[in-house]
């Protein structure tokens, strides 16, 4: 059996994956990518959603001067482009962040499973009203909110509480990481993470922030 084969089959039998999910993957072409590889082109028609069997993608926009803001990650068992059902052009940009396997699903059969699955059809509703109003909350927060409170506000959404009380942050990310998804400079990241390490509010090892005490209200 082939590589991609395993990785279609393992996908498959995984319960951690939802079953409507896993169904709507059987739909659609499994391809492999390397990491790097841009996937989908902000401005490009949207024909196809893809299920993310392997791997992990980023989401994000950049200007014509190559700086990116991050709008999210999609892991393995989540899809993204199902801004497709409206045929329009794509809102974002879309590329691997390391070797990923996807099940691209045309529209037409992406239309066809929401007609005959309608437990499906109100999850993906729902998802895209939970985007919508991400997408609001951080238009918001980029006019309303200066880089720290931003900054404090990603690690409290993004952190999981340990049985000690502290936090962790699971996903490793580099202040450039972080400074695209916050739509500032890497060097103010750097500065204010230096400060709440210093200050023992957080430790940092191995990319992983783990948040000690309560983060000051200001910087």
């Amino acid at each position: 059996m082939s590589e991609l084969r395993e990785t279609e089959h393992a996908f498959y039998r995984d319960p951690a994956h939802p079953a409507n999910v896993r169904e709507l993957a059987r739909l659609g072409e499994v391809r492999k990518y390397r990491k790097g590889s841009v996937l989908v082109h902000e401005g490009d028609a949207g024909e196809t959603l893809f299920v993310v069997m392997e791997g992990r993608v980023k989401v994000y926009a950049a200007d014509a001067s190559g700086r990116e803001i991050i709008f999210g990650v999609v892991a393995a068992g989540d899809y993204f482009g199902e801004m497709t059902l409206d045929g329009g052009p794509r809102s974002a940009s879309v590329m691997t962040l390391q070797p990923c396997v996807c099940a691209v699903v045309r529209r037409e059969s992406l239309l066809a499973f929401i007609a005959r699955e309608p437990d499906f059809a109100l999850a993906l509703l729902k998802r895209v009203i939970r985007r919508a109003r991400s997408a609001t909350v951080s238009a918001k927060n980029f006019v309303f909110i200066d880089v720290y409170g931003r900054l404090t506000h990603f690690l409290h959404e993004n952190t999981k509480v340990e049985t000690d009380g502290t936090a962790v942050m699971k996903e490793r990310l580099t202040h450039q990481d972080l400074a695209d998804r916050l739509g500032c400079s890497r060097e103010m990241v750097s500065r204010i993470l230096k400060d709440l390490e210093n200050g023992g509010y957080i430790d940092i090892m191995d990319r992983h922030i783990r948040i000690l005490t309560r983060l000051p209200a200001h910087w």
